[in-house]
């Protein structure tokens, strides 16, 4: 069977009422490459190529959804979640690309599917809705960690070096930020598992509210360690983005009688910064170099 031409192909998409977005995930900013004018007439402009993908979900769904959606892709499987856009109710279909079985590139494709109009499709929508509902929940429960809801250790440690190999190619630096809960161990004498447990899922909460683009990940790695990895900033933005994700922790007024730093709940940080592929320094001692300072 020919290959098509890539503009004849273009033209078919843009005939597709769907919307429809195709982004290089093999790139660090994870761009656009590809959008067909349905989604260019809901968005309102046709300058999304080019654009990170994760800013243009975030735009088009928020950032809750924009964070889930880049997990989902992160993960590298096919996935699909209802959203509303435009005052309209979708399928949000994710599937992974490779063109011509060349793994070299990857590829993520995102289709809009239109909620069927009759009442027979809408139950059989509401029931595929409610089976993929359960299949992200086997997936996450194998991926998150099961007290914070963030990406478990194992997980982490796949996202960075998927994401460590990308910046080597472009040779961009990645940023790690380790936070750890000060006085952790006197916190769960005095208040036991389950308030502590309750403790870590609001700090966690807090540490994903002040995430500054969708693409950024955050993990829990050790019984009192989140770590979060992002893209491409400079090792002073980086330390005042961890300054402010401290701030905002300490501002949630959590008790604590026994820390030594603060009648509150605090964290301390450590941040990593390195052009990735420099040397012969590999994603395990980037971590490393983070966990142990």
């Amino acid at each position: 069977m020919r290959t098509l031409d890539g503009k004849l192909l273009e033209v078919l998409l843009d005939g597709s009422a769907e919307p429809l977005l195709v982004a290089e995930i093999d790139s660090s900013d994870w761009r656009v490459v590809l959008c067909n004018q349905a989604l260019a007439a809901i968005v309102g402009t046709d300058s999304i190529t080019g654009q990170p993908f994760a800013d243009v979900i975030e735009k088009l769904l928020g950032r809750e959804l924009a964070l889930e959606i880049s997990e989902a892709v992160r993960s590298g499987e096919e996935s699909s979640l209802p959203v509303e856009m435009a005052g309209r109710e979708y399928l949000l279909v994710l599937r992974p690309v490779s063109p011509g079985g060349n793994r070299a590139s990857r590829y993520f494709a995102a289709y809009w599917r239109g909620a069927a109009g009759s009442e027979t499709a809408a139950g059989d929508s509401e029931t595929r809705q409610a089976l993929l509902k359960a299949k992200r929940r086997i997936r996450d429960l194998s991926r998150d960690d099961p007290v914070t809801g963030l990406l478990n250790g194992n997980s982490f440690a796949e996202v960075l070096a998927h994401d460590w190999a990308v910046a080597a190619r472009d040779k961009s630096a990645l940023a790690l930020v380790c936070f750890s809960v000060d006085d952790f161990a006197a916190y769960l004498e005095v208040f036991g598992r389950h308030a502590t447990d309750s403790c870590l899922r609001r700090v966690a909460q807090a540490i994903r509210r002040c995430l500054r683009r969708a693409s950024d990940v955050v993990a829990r790695i050790e019984a009192d360690k989140l770590i979060v990895l992002s893209h491409g900033s400079d090792e002073a933005a980086v330390h005042e983005f961890a300054a402010t994700i401290a701030a905002t922790i300490r501002e949630l007024g959590l008790h604590h009688p026994h820390s030594k730093v603060s009648r509150f709940v605090t964290v301390s940080f450590q941040v990593a910064h390195k052009q990735a592929g420099k040397d012969k320094s590999g994603p395990t001692d980037f971590l490393k170099s983070v966990l142990e300072s």
